[in-house]
């Protein structure tokens, strides 16, 4: 019984210095005094185990011993396994800082530091903007006007945009720009996310192009001279990277810029001769500067001893000579302006290289600077945007829309997407919000960039699609009536656009957040490329620490014992535990990933995927822990925080157990499962009442779904195109009395107290008032209730040739 009792002091003793992190000498502590306890009182073979255990602790954990054998042989190894990183990833690795994302690689996060930056909101100037501007723009345009009828938005609402200096929200107040926070940029966007075209129109040049490049790295001379012109909308630029054999790997660009010299108004001088093709180039067909990204060479040393500088980003006025611009590409679902650029033997000087000829070479550097911000805005906030209109459509049309007798909204199989709709908005309103916050107190996020671009556009692809699921037969009618095809049509450009989903899930999520936001793999890499032995010693047995104290977090916090101490309410707290606890699973997946598959982890892309699948949702559950505990929540709010988070954690956990069910180190991913889930899977889908209740909260006029959908235009004004959400949220401020009337009928009816041929409500309302079963003010009310419910209900029809382009085509299937 000693023996046995020894042997569990042993080993809770080890679990707790591996948890602490405390190192070889605490783990020799241990073992040492317990074997000598053992020893005295018990077995003297559990006493040779804890004395050889703790021996060969000190021969490979004590710095002076390990130094003289161990180091230099692992060192040498280390060197043949480890991956080489080319210089294309090393910019990649280097561009942008390592927040949050990094302290959900140590397994141990500190909570601290994700909160101390609270989220402030926006300035009053930026509020008003939003409140205001950005109302008045988005009332100007109905989808399908601008989808269908003109293939652009109106032209008062161009010059609208130009004059209130959406174009500028990112250029300085000192060249005419607005100057606007990260938040404000996301606030912007959210607001004008229910059309699609207006979004892109607007977002694209305040992310990735001219403006934000010219800003960090222009020269004196190009910013005073075109920032103020960008900011005003006298120049609407676009950027020229993707093309017919450059998409998601835009390292590869096979346009060129061979500098030469060339007569120009009968002066020699030394440019720049391009030869490009783009394709997919949002603004291009109106674009007044272009913004080019091409390979430069210099063949015959006229800048220097370099002959391949490599990416270089220039800015082309739109009538420079042998550049074919103007035409367009037709993008599903949204016809924003996008089109091909194409340049044979185009002459440029040398001062148009963005920063000046020495920026030349590093293009791929700014690219990736930029994007790392860029990403984490643009097509994330459009994504909250779109699925906060949703939460006001398909909950306000499910409420009115009635069958047997019933609102759908009430019906457990609409229900479910419903409380998908409401979780997702949840989540995307958080982590794009709380992400622009850390980008405004200076961190460029350059992994949860791509976690927010993947999930967050996937997000938007999955609540439209629940979207139309639950409105059936209203939107798959188009027509000016429409509010959600087009839209749902058009989901798929944020799918593939600014790095493909199926590349940025697969590569780019964990294959750069292994290296850039672990604590050791980085300093390891560095120690073997500088061959510095001590920096390999410090580092290497660093992470073997780590790995041992994730082994020990995981396990004992799977099975319940040392639960991570947290700075959460009571409502929260455990969700925020099982982060931590999922964050030490990650870790030591991590690491068994790239110890067991070393430089061929780069190719087994669905096992990258799978553990950035698990970063990417511990990452969205911080987001919304952040986003509670920062926040006033309202009535509703815990439910759907609740729904939210378990959602979150089960894909974590599922990502985890597919994770082990595909590492091909079988004995590894044994042992893994021991660790990481002792008891089995502990997250659940998350519970059908909670789903029945988020359906409720969304669905009438409730405290919840006006803070979901407060982020949207959400209100009708004077001389405005119509505004569906805003239709719904007044049929749903009088849901509560237009029930009970319906119900009245409905039970007269089935007495026999109305006429057997009142089947339309219409006739009903007429058939109560006349016999007394409602009063005159019930008619009257239940009269236009009725007549706004079937105005929502209604689609659109056309005369029989609308859809022919060319009209002699139609043919006439009943002649006179």
């Amino acid at each position: 019984m000693m023996t046995f009792i020894l042997f569990v002091v042993a080993l809770a003793g080890l679990l707790i210095v591996m948890r602490r992190e405390s190192g070889a000498t605490s783990a020799i502590g241990v073992m040492a005094v317990t074997g000598l306890l053992s020893l005295i009182f018990a077995s003297g073979l559990l006493a040779l185990v804890l004395f050889i255990g703790a021996a060969l602790t000190a021969a490979a954990g004590l710095p002076g011993f390990r130094q003289s054998w161990l180091t230099p042989r692992i060192f040498a190894m280390f060197k043949k396994v480890a991956p080489k990183v080319s210089e294309t990833e090393k910019v990649a690795l280097e561009a942008g800082t390592v927040g949050w994302d990094g302290e959900l690689f140590t397994g141990r996060p500190d909570w601290h530091n994700l909160l101390i930056n609270r989220n402030t909101g926006l300035s009053e100037e930026e509020q008003a903007f939003v409140d205001n501007q950005c109302v008045q723009a988005i009332s100007m345009c109905n989808t399908w006007d601008v989808a269908v009828e003109r293939a652009d938005l109106p032209e008062e609402l161009w010059d609208f945009l130009k004059k209130e200096g959406f174009f500028g929200m990112i250029i300085p107040k000192e060249y005419g720009g607005l100057e606007f926070s990260a938040k404000a940029q996301s606030a912007v966007l959210q607001k004008l996310a229910s059309n699609e075209t207006l979004m892109v129109s607007v977002g694209v040049p305040n992310s990735l192009g001219p403006g934000e490049l010219l800003v960090k790295y222009g020269t004196e001379e190009q910013k005073n001279h075109y920032l103020p012109r960008l900011a005003d909308g006298r120049e609407i630029p676009c950027f020229g990277l993707t093309g017919p054999r450059a998409g998601s790997d835009a390292t590869s660009l096979p346009d060129t810029g061979i500098v030469c010299k060339q007569k120009v108004d009968g002066k020699e001088v030394v440019g720049i001769r391009l030869n490009f093709e783009k394709r997919w180039i949002t603004l291009a067909p109106i674009a007044t500067v272009v913004g080019l990204a091409f390979r430069m060479f210099d063949p015959d040393g006229l800048l220097g001893e370099t002959e391949d500088y490599g990416i270089t980003c220039a800015l082309i006025p739109r009538d420079t000579k042998g550049m074919e611009i103007g035409r367009r590409h037709c993008p599903i679902g949204s016809p924003f302006l996008n089109g091909p650029i194409k340049g044979k033997d185009v002459f440029i000087p040398l001062d148009y290289i963005i920063g000046g000829v020495d920026m030349a070479g590093q293009g791929w550097r700014m690219l990736v600077e930029c994007l790392s911000v860029g990403r984490c805005i643009t097509l994330p906030s459009g994504a909250a945007g779109a699925a906060a209109s949703a939460v006001g459509t398909a909950g306000g049309f499910t409420r009115i829309r009635r069958q047997f007798n019933t609102p759908v909204a009430d019906m457990e199989g609409v229900q479910e997407p419903l409380a998908r709709i409401a979780a997702k908005t949840y989540i995307s309103q958080a982590a794009v919000n709380h992400t622009a916050n850390m980008i405004d107190k200076g961190e460029k996020p350059a992994v949860p960039s791509a976690i927010l671009k993947y999930h967050l556009t996937e997000f938007q692809r999955g609540v439209l699609t629940d979207a139309m699921d639950v409105h059936g037969g209203k939107t798959v009618t188009l027509g000016p009536r429409n509010y959600l095809g087009i839209g749902y049509s058009g989901a798929a450009v944020s799918i593939t656009v600014e790095g493909a989903n199926i590349m940025t899930r697969s590569l780019m999520i964990f294959g750069q957040g292994a290296i850039r936001c672990h604590p050791y793999v980085l300093k390891e890499l560095a120690a073997k490329d500088n061959d510095d032995i001590n920096a390999f010693d410090d580092a290497f047995f660093g992470h073997a620490g780590l790995i041992f104290g994730n082994a020990a977090r995981a396990f004992t916090q799977a099975l319940g014992l040392g639960r991570a101490d947290v700075p959460f309410d009571s409502a929260s707290r455990k969700y925020a535990q099982a982060v931590a606890r999922f964050s030490a699973a990650f870790g030591l997946c991590s690491d068994a990933a790239m110890t067991t598959l070393g430089s061929e982890l780069k190719m087994r892309e669905l096992i990258s995927a799978r553990l950035g699948d698990m970063l990417s949702n511990l990452y969205l559950a911080s987001m919304v822990l952040k986003n509670w505990h920062e926040t006033q929540p309202v009535e509703g709010e815990k439910e759907v925080m609740e729904y939210s988070l378990g959602m979150l954690l089960h894909r974590t956990e599922n990502a985890l157990d597919e994770f082990l069910q595909n590492l091909p180190n079988r004995a590894v991913a044994l042992v893994l499962r021991g660790v990481t889930m002792p008891l089995g899977r502990r997250w659940g889908s998350p519970q059908d009442d909670l789903a029945r209740k988020l359906a409720r909260a969304i669905s009438t006029d409730t405290p919840i779904r006006n803070k979901l959908i407060a982020s949207i235009w959400h209100t009708n004004g004077e001389g405005t195109v119509e505004n569906p959400v805003a239709r719904y949220n007044g049929l749903l401020k009088d849901y509560d009395k237009a029930e009970q009337l319906y119900r009245k009928a409905t039970k007269a009816y089935a007495k026999g107290e109305l006429p057997m041929t009142a089947l339309h409500p219409e006739e009903r309302f007429e058939a109560a008032l006349k016999a007394g079963i409602y009063t005159k003010e019930e008619a009257d009310f239940m009269r236009q209730y009725e007549t706004v419910v079937l105005e929502m209900l209604t689609v659109d029809d056309f005369p029989f040739d609308e859809f022919a382009r060319n009209k002699e085509t139609v043919i006439d299937h009943n002649p006179a």
